[in-house]
């Protein structure tokens, strides 16, 4: 690690939503009649959070990680895939400080599950709670989240040095 004393990430990810598929965000099964289209669990927000932390170390992205074309990856906890990036950080001498992340669905809503979902990811990324913060939004009834055929998340981290 040379150069910045910090380093920002952003990551973003989009999986569309089909009846009969199982809806997993933040590491948590979330009851849906809907629910993500994907090779991995699906969990767009912890797809979202490892962008964020690879693009931040500057080691590629989710897909040159675990590529879907890759049968090991077929339904993997996307917790375990977070898991395996705070590894990857902390070989290469970062470690995170914080997250902001951002939910785009119509539905369900997320408020209910919030706490547990914020747990589970403080848990995965070593950091306590309050260095979790998570939003959702609507689409407002506009373009593919607005209509309910898909799920859009964003995410912001920020590393800091190995101790």
């Amino acid at each position: 690690m040379t150069g910045l004393p910090f380093r920002i990430g952003l990551g973003y990810d989009v999986h569309r939503l089909a009846r009969g598929e199982s809806l997993v965000l933040g590491g948590v099964s979330i009851p849906s009649d809907v629910g993500t289209v994907a090779h991995s669990d699906g969990d767009v927000l912890l797809h979202a959070i490892c962008d964020a932390l690879l693009g931040a170390a500057a080691l590629g992205d989710i897909g040159e990680h675990f590529p879907d074309t890759d049968e090991q990856y077929r339904d993997v906890s996307s917790i375990e895939l977070l898991r395996r990036c705070i590894a990857l950080l902390d070989e290469h001498g970062w470690r995170a400080g914080n997250l902001d992340a951002m939910l785009m669905l119509e539905r369900p809503k997320i408020l209910p599950h919030k706490h547990e979902m914020r747990s589970r990811i403080a848990e995965a990324m070593q950091l306590p709670l309050d260095h979790i913060s998570l939003k959702a939004t609507t689409g407002e009834g506009i373009g593919f989240v607005g209509r309910g055929a898909g799920i859009e998340a964003q995410a912001v981290v920020l590393l800091l040095p190995k101790d």
